[in-house]
């Protein structure tokens, strides 16, 4: 689910270090941090959420350091790393200096997760994105923590800011930001239109039934976590008042 791994990331001045998204507890992944920190101190550790692929490696590194944990508060689901509890809670917009014109503000970009933050690396305008964008895939989002709708809204949040480039959790770097995050937008739309099509065409219906409806460009061994994001898309449409879940059947009003 990770495909190449988690990227950590590493901004520093000449004396310290800040790491953002630390990663898994590997003693091989976190003896490269050290090594690739060598001779500077690390003061902070972000992380972007609280995923077990993201976060967890931040104990080894506060334990040898005494550096402070920096993120939103976590919350309670089967998918969370358990063991991370931010000292400092950071605030949309908030802005951490590490030299004289050179630091990260955060971003709160839920979505995903009700916790995310994105982080805009400045002056250079390059977003550290977690799980909000990954490089040649699209985000799972998994109800109750995880909504469509704040998705959507957090990707158009970005198009506010000047980008240069996204650094995403997963993947390599992106360079056409502004494009990149209009695809996606684009993309969850267009999935929208199918949920509703769909709907239409088999309603009342449960969300297995739909997914193969829907998600018919999708391997079918995918199909547990296309579930996932499709429910979302269903919670979505129901808020709005177009779609309708009784006893787990799904309806479309309109």
């Amino acid at each position: 689910m990770t495909g190449s791994g988690t990227n950590t990331y590493i901004l520093h001045n000449d004396t310290q270090a800040w790491v953002i998204d630390p990663g898994p507890n590997e003693s091989e992944h976190v003896a490269n941090i050290f090594t690739a920190c060598d001779g500077l101190l690390i003061t902070k550790v972000f992380v972007t959420h609280m995923h077990p692929d993201h976060s967890p490696a931040h104990a080894p590194i506060i334990e040898k350091t005494g550096a402070t944990l920096l993120g939103r508060e976590a919350v309670q689901d089967p998918y969370q790393d358990e063991t991370c509890h931010p000292e400092v809670i950071v605030q949309h917009d908030q802005y951490f200096e590490l030299a004289e014109g050179m630091g990260l503000s955060a971003l709160y970009t839920p979505g995903h997760v009700d916790n995310h933050v994105c982080y805009r690396i400045e002056p250079d305008n390059i977003v550290i994105t977690g799980d909000h964008i990954m490089q040649g895939s699209t985000v799972v989002i998994i109800p109750p923590h995880g909504k469509m709708k704040e998705y959507i809204a957090s990707l158009q949040l970005l198009l506010a800011y000047p980008i240069h480039a996204l650094a995403p959790g997963h993947g390599e770097i992106i360079t056409e930001a502004e494009a990149e995050i209009k695809g996606l937008i684009l993309h969850r739309l267009k999935r929208e239109e199918k949920v509703i099509e769909g709907l239409k065409q088999v309603m009342p219906c449960d969300t297995k039934t739909l997914v193969r409806v829907v998600y018919t460009d999708v391997d079918e061994s995918l199909y547990p976590m296309a579930e996932l994001s499709l429910l979302s898309h269903l919670i979505k449409l129901e808020v709005e008042g177009q779609a309708k879940c009784i006893e787990s059947q799904w309806s479309w009003l309109n």
